[in-house]
């Protein structure tokens, strides 16, 4: 089905005790990560609530005399980083990175990620393949056995968009999941990211095969990227009511 609008549901979680809203969960989150962050760093900066605390951290880092480079994200945070007074450049001007920080929708024991509930993926993922280390932040209801939970954002070209959407839901069908696709609103109006692109969230439920599937959604010419990020992190930072969970990928 493709409907106009729909409320996203929360991720499900292995971990039952914990608020997944708790600001001071990710404001922990955000305080790990921010101690991998050393001088003269050229520093990728994510979008969403829980990046919001790291750039929050990082400025206070940053008066007291820490020297970085940051490239946000995201209209949104560069207007952040504007405010607090973290120093920022373009991906143009720095082109690689030493590490990426950003919060995620949803991650799993595979270290894959659904991202773009904040409407930034396609600017996250370039800023994270740019970069030598991705590190992940997040309370650990955004921990799940298997991706899908969270609606999938899919950004997309607004021309030909019944055509990408018709497309989108016989891929779908292919792979044998189901569920509604509908298109981004804030407000009642369309959501326009960044790169003047629709969003649109695909409620599939559970993924089995990431991979198959975002293979086949870059096969349709109207998508332009997908909150699949497989192979990004390397280190995941979970805030719980017993304290932090670090992950480590092995490479």
């Amino acid at each position: 089905m493709i409907g106009a609008s729909h409320s996203r549901p929360q991720s499900a979680s292995q971990f039952k005790t914990i608020d997944p809203m708790s600001r001071e969960l990710k404001i922990e989150a955000a305080r790990a990560a921010l101690a991998l962050v050393t001088d003269e760093m050229k520093l990728g900066i994510g979008t969403g609530s829980t990046a919001e605390e790291f750039v929050r951290l990082l400025a206070e880092r940053v008066g007291g005399g820490l020297k970085i480079i940051g490239i946000p994200t995201s209209i949104r945070t560069q207007e952040l980083c504007n405010e607090l007074g973290v120093p920022t450049s373009t991906l143009e001007e720095h082109p690689q990175l030493d590490l990426v920080v950003d919060g995620t929708d949803e991650v799993d024991a595979a270290f894959n990620l659904i991202k773009g509930g904040g409407g930034a993926l396609l600017r996250e993922k370039i800023v994270a393949y740019a970069s030598q280390r991705m590190v992940v932040i997040a309370d650990d209801s955004k921990f799940v056995e298997t991706l899908g939970q969270f609606p999938l954002p899919i950004e997309v070209n607004p021309f030909g968009l019944e055509a990408t959407q018709i497309a989108l839901q016989s891929m779908a069908e292919k792979l044998k999941l189901s569920g509604t696709i509908v298109l981004r609103e804030v407000n009642s109006k369309t959501f326009i990211t960044d790169g003047g692109h629709y969003i649109l969230d695909a409620s599939f439920g559970r993924i089995p095969d990431a991979v198959s599937l975002s293979k086949e959604l870059l096969e349709i010419p109207g998508v332009v990227e997908h909150g699949l990020f497989l192979g990004y992190a390397k280190t995941v930072f979970l805030a719980g009511s017993q304290g932090i969970k670090r992950l480590d990928a092995e490479i």
